[in-house]
């Protein structure tokens, strides 16, 4: 599968200049992250692309809406691959609203309130990353499938980092990472 990271959300833009939290809530793509997502979309569409999941953040729905339109494919929300709860932009929007905003999408499977209430351990993303490693690795369709996702959550499961709108492939048939340097990238 190809694990992509959303494209440069205001979040990024701001904590890249002092690596101080700017308490923006589910951020939204800023200009450079749409051209990452169309830029990453095109690339991508060469791929034999047939699932592509993504996490209910919305900069993560906005980097995966390009894709989706150009493939035809629909966008399968999925809170496990989320982001690792830690700053400010880690607080997302309601379902309910999600779902208003995005109704092409099925947020029916997703709690209204999604994501944790307070920093998330570790270990906490790790197992989620073993957890969908498994739940990928029983899918026929996982050779075919982009999940779009974040930082945290991909070094979760490759051990790498990436940058906004760059991806990576993973084969959920291989062990993950032990652990992982949490020093943002």
């Amino acid at each position: 599968m190809i694990l992509l990271r959303h494209g440069q959300s205001e979040f990024n833009l701001h904590f890249a200049k002092n690596r101080v939290d700017p308490g923006i809530e589910d951020p939204r793509l800023t200009p450079l992250g749409h051209e990452q997502a169309e830029s990453a979309a095109e690339a991508l569409s060469r791929e034999t692309i047939r699932c592509i999941i993504a996490s209910p953040y919305t900069r993560a729905l906005q980097t995966a809406a390009p894709l989706a339109r150009r493939l035809g494919l629909p966008v399968h929300v999925q809170p496990l691959v989320r982001e690792r709860f830690a700053f400010a932009c880690d607080v997302g929007s309601p379902a309910p609203d999600l779902a208003e905003a995005w109704p092409e999408h099925d947020f029916s499977g997703v709690d209204p309130v999604w994501w944790p209430d307070r920093e998330e351990p570790a270990e906490s993303i790790l197992e989620r990353a073993r957890h969908f490693r498994t739940t990928m690795r029983d899918r026929p369709d996982w050779p075919h499938t982009v999940v779009v996702s974040h930082w945290g959550f991909i070094l979760s499961m490759t051990g790498q980092s990436v940058m906004n709108g760059q991806w990576v492939r993973c084969d959920p048939r291989e062990d993950g990472p032990a652990e992982v340097n949490w020093h943002h990238g």
